[in-house]
């Protein structure tokens, strides 16, 4: 183990002793090897029903329906799947992760991540980048964390050199599914990936999926074989979307 290594290690030890023992969202008591989300909030992440498009996993509302929300994905790109829905439990858990920099709380979400079928399959991790300026503004990429705890979950391997924003993008946060492809379009750059390697995409939240194609298609064009993509979450379509 390298010193740095080591030093990661004693670090996290003592984190888990000096952190308050209670819960990041209800304030119960937790002990120091407890998760910084307990078992009762973990217990509120609700599962997506099926059935699902079987590309873009998107629940259908009526049964035999036909999605029309991944039709322009990449040919390569084959497959998302989300853990949960983006409510309030969850995006609570979102919230302490990506604003609040609570590494920790990226291991239960990742214990459930590791169920989705694209993890199923050998494949090498890549976290969705952050731009420049917002990486160096909040010090870490929260995707990047979540790969890292995935990768340990489900024992595959991560590389987060092989993909980059090559343009500052702003935040799609109030952008409608529209605008939110053509604020993400060209914005990622791959390089370094072996020919027809199966990656798979990671990423906090599935909107609208505009940036997991992005950076899919990036991917591919650098030579990837296919793309999947997971997140932990996946946020409820508006009302006036009739389809996944």
């Amino acid at each position: 183990m390298t010193a740095f290594a080591s030093l990661v290690v004693l670090l996290r030890e003592a984190e888990r002793w000096l952190l308050p023992g209670e819960c990041l969202v209800c304030r119960s008591a937790v002990g120091p090897e407890d998760p910084l989300i307990c078992a009762p909030c973990q217990s509120r992440w609700r599962r997506l029903p099926e059935p699902q498009c079987p590309r873009c996993g998107q629940p259908f509302t009526r049964i035999a329906e036909e999605c029309r929300s991944c039709t322009a994905w990449p040919d390569g790109f084959l497959q998302a799947r989300s853990a949960v829905w983006l409510d309030v439990p969850a995006r609570a858990a979102v919230h302490h992760l990506k604003y609040g920099g609570w590494s920790r709380v990226a291991e239960p979400m990742a214990r459930l991540m590791g169920r989705l079928e694209p993890l199923t399959h050998p494949g090498i991790l890549v976290p969705i980048p952050l731009a420049a300026r917002r990486a160096r503004s909040r010090g870490f990429n929260q995707a990047e964390r979540l790969a890292t705890a995935l990768g340990q979950c489900a024992r595959m391997p991560v590389r987060a050199d092989v993909l980059a924003r090559q343009r500052e993008t702003p935040t799609q946060t109030a952008l409608v599914p529209e605008a939110r492809r053509a604020n993400v379009a060209d914005a990622f750059h791959a390089s370094g990936v072996a020919a027809g390697a199966r990656l798979v995409l990671v990423d906090d939240v599935f909107t609208t999926g505009a940036t997991l194609a992005e950076a899919a298609a990036a991917l591919l064009e650098a030579g990837a074989g296919t793309v999947d993509a997971v997140t932990f979450a996946r946020a409820r379509p508006a009302v006036h979307e009739a389809s996944c």
